[in-house]
């Protein structure tokens, strides 16, 4: 059985960066397909391997956005990257569309966040809440579209689904993020919700090679799904 496509972004060494497609888990138990799986099994049979492969997985996506993750091939290299994301020295560029027209046209967004206990969703909360995190983003606007406002957004810190959080409480949630309010369709609708996507989409990754310390700096493009937003000529060839 041939192993699903995989599109490397960038490859030095031990260290990867990658396409995820939307919908696609990161990681999963055995059985279930995932971009970890996939990605062993590409590499297993570009490279004639057997046996077991390994592979770090030091940051993770969202189920329903897609992007560039980075991926490492042996424990010290996946070390080295995931101390790079807990630093918050990695570079994180994401591309939205969401809701609604953004005012004013960039700024930055700072509210408390937590984890919704046994459900995997968060919520905006009280600086005095219980279990209450800092949830900083910078976001400029790139184009207005028939069907919402594009962004482009710069994470300062890294909370659970925190884009998707902090757009939507402010009447702006991501095309098709229906878990958090929107009210219409994005991509390709499958029968099972949870292999459908959102307008979310990790466009730029950037830090340092884990093992020669030079720069990476990959770009994802875009999903087809994003075709049908209309974007204007000039974000659209950028895209």
């Amino acid at each position: 059985m041939n192993p699903h496509p995989v599109e490397i972004l960038y490859e030095e060494g031990p260290c990867l960066v990658v396409l995820k497609p939307n919908g696609l888990l990161t990681q999963a138990p055995a059985g279930i397909d995932s971009m970890e799986v996939r990605l062993k099994a590409f590499l297993k049979a570009r490279d004639g391997k057997t046996g077991n492969i390994y592979l770090g997985v030091p940051h993770r996506l969202d189920r329903p956005v897609s992007g560039a993750m980075a991926f490492a091939r042996h424990v010290r290299a996946s070390r080295r990257i995931s101390d790079q994301f807990q630093m918050r020295t990695v570079q994180k560029t994401y591309w939205a569309c969401v809701a609604g027209f953004v005012e004013p046209a960039a700024g930055t967004w700072h509210d408390h966040m937590r984890k919704i206990r046994e459900e995997a969703r968060a919520e905006i909360v009280g600086e005095d809440e219980d279990r209450a995190k800092p949830a900083v983003l910078h976001y400029e606007t790139l184009a207005q579209t028939p069907r919402g406002t594009w962004l482009s957004i710069q994470l300062e810190t890294g909370r659970m689904h925190q884009i998707r959080v902090q757009a939507a409480s402010r009447g702006h949630a991501i095309l098709g993020d229906t878990m958090y309010g929107s009210e219409v369709e994005f991509g390709e609708q499958f029968e099972d919700p949870r292999k459908r996507g959102i307008a979310l989409h990790a466009r730029r990754l950037g830090f340092r090679h884990p093992m020669t310390q030079a720069p990476v700096d990959a770009v994802a493009p875009l999903p087809e799904a994003w075709d049908t937003l209309e974007l204007p000529l000039d974000v659209a060839n950028e895209a």
